[in-house]
């Protein structure tokens, strides 16, 4: 009982303070009598300082970072499978596998325990172990090392959530969508550099390259630069709920049972759908046993979240208002959708249409740099009008119609795809804007790290099955490769015995070794490719096939938001700055 108490008066900053001073709780209160306009002019104001900007500013920078390597990690794929792969590209999946993965399974664990232990600890040292992280995988001699390097930076993303969570809870709650863009602002820059970097690095996609050593050295200071900035800038007052319990009794509230389920049930799940077709078939053990072991253990953590651990990492308080499982619904979706973009188009790109990595990295850079405006332009519409429903409808709509466009390119459309990334930035940039803002306003305050963790998580849980599901449907397309190829040059009078050594040239990028093989002729080398370029784009069509389902069904949901317009109040929930601080002596007799 002693615990229930001490939970139940633990929600931070203004939440606990105004408790002290019951006239503002009273005013709160008739807010909901009165008209929006109306109620945000009773309130008292706070006035933000220096402290608070320069806090969210160093979340920033984290930010930035981690999109620089996750961003990276997707566009290098080609390069450091052609490197250190011996030019097999089958393992280039895990490299933003192990990300996604890493999120979501750290991101539920680090958002529950950050409410025992503070935020600061867990932001300061996951930050660091990224800078050990990178600095592995600039070293890195193998393609296991290059993995082992990223999925250490994947520790850092298990903070993300609480990234989106200080932004939103040092802020008064009608301007969270202003933190939320400010997040998304910092993401793109970083996607915009990750980019430019990574083609300035390693100027070609399809030959060996160790430019992306020169990568992640870079990002192993980014790293550490915004480890100090987090450590100097961001040093919140203790909560009542780190100082109410003792550490045995804060490690009993975790959820371990939980974590065990999530951990081993995605990391299972992932790797069956990860060798479904690659490289072997569903009837293999190594997929269906792997696969349904996944599938039982998360159907396992399913029914205790629901059943038997009614706060864990599931609290039921989160699911009150309906608009927070639809969000999960639609941020499980923008995972897809993100991570197919993030992987898919630049390797669309620089197989079918460039190979100068630069050129490919600058057509990523187009949906980057337009979704930074169309970030800024989400807070700023959702802060004015208090909606979020039809602008998250809208969003999802224009995803689809990316992902459609996308389906129907092919070799010939090099000219049309220089358009369509405007379509995948103006969604990706409004999408998690609003929807990360919405699952915030509709828990409770004291909910709001389980709550982004949760989101977070689900979003990366998404971009991970998402992964293994295109990677399965484009080595389906990329088993009848040699088939095609030989299909195309065969009639053109290539000898049986020369098939061979050409098909292995094509597919592992020796182009060197292409005219040195007997009886080719530029005419045959031309049919060669155009088959290779073919059997890619069939591929291709239905990774983007498959993510334009996905979006779609997100579109849907989001028809059937709530508006919560009396939620976009003055108040802040976890402040940086003392109450006096932020309240004027006029403003606080006033209220």
């Amino acid at each position: 009982m002693a615990d229930t108490a001490r939970e139940a008066g633990s929600s931070p900053g203004i939440a606990s303070q105004h408790d002290q001073h019951p006239e503002k709780g009273t005013a709160q209160s008739s807010q909901t009598a009165a008209s929006d306009t109306s109620s945000s002019r009773s309130e008292p104001r706070p006035h933000l300082h220096a402290k608070t900007f320069l806090a969210v500013f160093a979340i920033c920078v984290i930010y930035f970072v981690q999109i620089y390597n996750v961003v990276g990690s997707g566009a290098q794929t080609n390069t450091i499978a052609i490197t250190l792969g011996n030019g097999s590209t089958a393992d280039g999946v895990w490299l933003s596998s192990s990300i996604a993965i890493g999120t979501a399974v750290l991101s539920p664990i680090f958002s529950q325990a950050a409410d025992y232990w503070g935020r600061r600890w867990f932001l300061v040292l996951s930050t660091f172990i990224g800078a050990v992280g990178s600095i592995i995988v600039a070293r890195a001699t193998s393609m296991n090392m290059a993995i082992a390097g990223l999925a250490i930076t994947s520790i850092s993303y298990g903070a993300q959530p609480l990234l989106h969570a200080v932004s939103s809870e040092v802020l008064p709650r009608r301007y969270r969508s202003w933190g939320q863009a400010a997040d998304l602002i910092a993401n793109g820059l970083g996607g915009i550099t990750a980019l430019l970097c990574s083609g300035a690095f390693s100027r070609t996609s399809n030959v060996p390259s160790e430019g992306f050593r020169k990568f992640w050295y870079l990002g192993t200071g980014l790293f550490v630069l915004a480890t100090v900035l987090c450590f100097v800038f961001y040093n919140p007052p203790q909560t009542e709920r780190e100082r109410s319990f003792s550490f045995s009794e804060k490690l009993g509230k975790l959820d371990w049972v939980g974590y065990f389920l999530l951990t081993s049930g995605i990391v299972l799940f992932c790797i069956g759908l990860s060798w479904s077709e690659n490289p072997f078939p569903w009837s293999n053990a190594h997929v269906s046993a792997t696969f349904g072991v996944g599938m039982a253990l998360i159907i396992a953590l399913a029914v205790y979240e629901t059943f038997f651990k009614k706060d864990g990492m599931f609290h039921h308080g989160l699911f009150k208002s309906r608009n927070f499982p639809i969000a999960l619904v639609c941020l499980f979706c923008e995972g897809l959708a993100f991570f197919s973009a993030n992987n898919y188009f630049a390797f669309q790109v620089g197989i079918l249409y460039e190979t100068d990595a630069l050129l490919v990295a600058t057509r990523y850079s187009i949906a980057i740099i337009v979704s930074i405006f169309s970030a800024a332009a989400a807070g700023m519409y959702c802060a004015h009008y208090k909606r979020v429903r039809w602008i998250t409808v809208a969003s999802f709509c224009i995803f689809t119609a990316f992902f459609a466009c996308m389906a129907t390119s092919g070799v010939g459309f090099d000219t049309e795809v220089w358009g369509y990334p405007v379509l995948l930035g103006t969604a990706l940039g409004m999408s998690l804007c609003v929807l990360v803002t919405i699952a915030q306003l509709s828990t409770p305050p004291e909910l709001i790290a389980i709550a982004t963790g949760l989101v977070i998580g689900l979003r990366s849980l998404g971009g991970s099955v998402g992964l293994a599901i295109y990677n399965a449907l484009l080595n389906g397309a990329l088993n009848h490769l040699g088939d095609n190829i030989a299909q195309a040059v065969l009639p053109l009078g290539l000898p049986p015995q020369s098939v061979g050594p050409l098909i292995g040239a094509l597919a592992d990028h020796h182009e060197e070794l292409i005219p040195k093989i007997e009886g080719v002729t530029p005419q045959i080398i031309e049919a060669g490719v155009y088959a290779l370029k073919e059997t890619f784009a069939t591929g291709f069509r239905r990774v983007w096939t498959a993510a334009s389902c996905f979006v779609a069904v997100a579109a849907i949901a989001a028809c059937f938001l709530k508006e919560e317009g009396k939620e976009f109040t003055m108040r802040i929930d976890n402040p940086i700055e003392k109450e006096e601080e932020l309240y004027s002596d006029v403003e606080r007799a006033h209220a």
